[in-house]
Order: structure tokens, then C-alpha cells, then sequence
């Protein structure tokens, strides 16, 4: 089972936000997911993301791989960089 990060749409037509779920890559994008660990919403001013940092850092330990949009909104928060040296610098 291919496990990957990734984005769930959510919100109205037109005013949408996405919750941030690890789901089984077989699945379809709005479909069964494993585990919720975060949020993103585009439309407000700051482009807030909330993430729960243990979670997403204990998935991408056990093998989850994150999608294009998510691996950028991980780096902008600063977990890959943590997720890379902690791979690298045992």
C-alpha cells in the first residue's frame, strides 16, 4: 500500500479550503483517508497552513509521500529541511 500526503478539498463552490490528510494513493482525492494533519487555506491574507508537526514528521518517517503542493507547504514551514537532517545526521 502506497501511502502519500496530500490535499482533501473542502469548503463551497468557489470559496475552497483544504484539509491536509494522509490517505492510501489508491483512493480518490475527496475519498477514505487514514489520518487528518493539517489545514490550508488559499484565500485568506496570509495563506494560513496549521499543521501538526508530530504527525506529519512520524508519517514521513514511516514512508508517506507527500504530493507536489504539499512537499512545497512542508518546505515553507520549515519540515523537510527538519526531516532531511534528521534522516541524514544520525
Amino acid at each position: 500500500m502506497s501511502v502519500k500526503i496530500r490535499m482533501r478539498r473542502m469548503g463551497s463552490k468557489r470559496k475552497p479550503f483544504y484539509r491536509l490528510v494522509v490517505a492510501d494513493s489508491r483512493m480518490p482525492r475527496d475519498g477514505r483517508f487514514i489520518e487528518e494533519v493539517g489545514f490550508y487555506n488559499p484565500l485568506s491574507d496570509t495563506d494560513s497552513v496549521k499543521l501538526d508537526e508530530e504527525k506529519v514528521f512520524a508519517w514521513l518517517q514511516k514512508g508517506a509521500q507527500p504530493s507536489d503542493t504539499v512537499r512545497s507547504l512542508l518546505s515553507k514551514a520549515g519540515l523537510m529541511k527538519k526531516y532531511h537532517e534528521a534522516k541524514y545526521n544520525k
